[in-house]
């Protein structure tokens, strides 16, 4: 196992254009990190230059130590998992997993101990005679993790390993990725575009956007305490609401009504006049079932609700709204960060499946002020982020993480005495 760091990596292509710009990462030893973002922001090329797949224009790539800047991807002693699989179709399951161990030249004995290690892992004992046709998808995507682990190798790269499955084996291979990391204790950097994969895998996440990196963080905090617009509209489904506001000394005027801010997010934005207001849709409730005592913490509005979808265990509704012309106007003139869909004249709210809301009837709703994030829409930065909280967030997450780790080599180790 090793620690991977990156210090100022760039990647420029012939015609110059900057795919990954600057970025500096450093991975502890035993770390799940994922790096996310939207297609084209530089994830999958980032990937590629840990491997050595890719040439570093300028930046220093070191593991566990070493700068490896100019070693070929087979001297740097990492496992590569493909969105593809990448498995010999004329091989058995057996020799798949074997492949990078004959390569080695590594002794006939050693290769038999080391795919039924994997197999044991992975499940796959009944399948090792079998060829890649005849196994389903998930089984695929375990024999090639299965051929990452018999490498020993320092460190698994993912390159969006599940995309090719659909939503039900997508969210079991997660579990079984989760569960090998924390076995297994590796360092793993698991690129992908979806959010979910990245919110429930990772110890921390890596969000891109352009190449460069825009917040490093656990799940959490990158949930609650999203640095800028981007962030926080990439991180959640359903997206978070962006509504325009205008800000008289605590109070922020919204198309929802006034909301009071505390005095602490107060000072934080005070001497701007207009702003950007991010609302996750579960900040949200139906009036009618807010406790009597929790009402005096938030803010209740009214508002037509055109469309709801009911899921099952909640509903959203859908609630258009109107802002002043000439605060859209000056967002649109002031916001670099925002796309045109991000300013939408709609609000997506999630409320509790026992709530009667009906589509095109106006309803009362509460809104949990105290969760409202305001942004700077020139910056785009988060005006309201504490980073004291968010530092905190990330820090339980990690001693959690350790203790899970812990946990499972110990479980591993007592099973291993007990065979002995």
């Amino acid at each position: 196992m090793a620690s991977i760091e990156m210090k100022s990596i760039v990647k420029k292509y012939g015609d110059g254009f900057p795919a990954v710009n600057d970025v500096s990462l450093d991975i502890a030893d035993g770390e799940f990190m994922i790096l996310v973002g939207p297609s084209g922001c530089g994830k999958s090329t980032l990937l590629r230059m840990i491997v050595g797949l890719e040439d570093i224009t300028s930046g220093d790539m070191v593991i566990g130590g070493k700068r490896v800047n100019d070693l070929a991807p087979r001297e740097r002693n990492l496992s590569m998992v493909f969105q593809n699989y990448a498995l010999y179709p004329h091989l058995t399951v057996f020799e798949n997993i074997a492949f990078p161990l004959r390569l080695s030249k590594v002794d006939d004995a050693e290769v038999q101990k080391r795919v039924n290690e994997a197999a044991d892992v992975l499940e796959l004992h009944e399948h090792l005679e079998r060829k890649p046709a005849n196994l389903s998808g998930g089984q695929r995507q375990r024999v090639a993790m299965g051929r990452a682990i018999v490498r020993q190798a320092e460190a698994f790269l993912f390159d969006e390993p599940l995309s090719n499955l659909d939503a039900k084996l997508r969210g079991q291979m997660r579990t079984e990725i989760s569960r090998l990391q924390r076995r297994l204790g590796i360092t793993t950097v698991y690129v992908t575009h979806d959010q979910t994969e990245a919110m429930t895998l990772g110890d921390r996440v890596c969000v891109l956007r352009k190449g460069k990196i825009q917040q490093v963080a656990s799940p959490r905090e990158l949930y609650e305490q999203p640095v800028n617009l981007f962030v926080a509209g990439f991180i959640g489904s359903p997206p978070m609401n962006f509504l325009p506001a205008t800000l008289d000394d605590r109070t922020l005027t919204t198309p929802f009504g006034q909301i009071e801010l505390d005095e602490r997010r107060a000072a934080a934005v005070a001497g701007r006049d207009v702003l950007l207001v991010g609302i996750r849709p579960e900040y949200f409730e139906d009036a009618s079932l807010v406790d009597e005592a929790k009402r005096p913490l938030g803010s209740v509005f009214t508002a037509r609700v055109d469309v709801t979808e009911w899921l099952g265990d909640s509903q959203f509704a859908y609630i258009p709204y109107e802002a002043p012309e000439e605060i859209r106007a000056q967002l649109r003139d002031l916001s670099r960060e925002l796309d045109a869909e991000e300013l939408r004249t709609q609000a997506i709210v999630s409320i509790d499946a026992t709530s009667r809301i009906r589509e095109g009837r106006d309803a009362e709703f509460w809104l949990d002020s105290r969760k409202v994030h305001v942004f700077d829409p020139a910056s785009g930065e988060n005006l309201t982020r504490d980073a004291e909280a968010g530092a905190e967030l990330t820090r339980m997450a990690a001693q959690d993480r350790e203790e899970q780790v812990a946990d499972a080599q110990g479980s591993i180790s007592e099973r291993s005495n007990s065979a002995a």
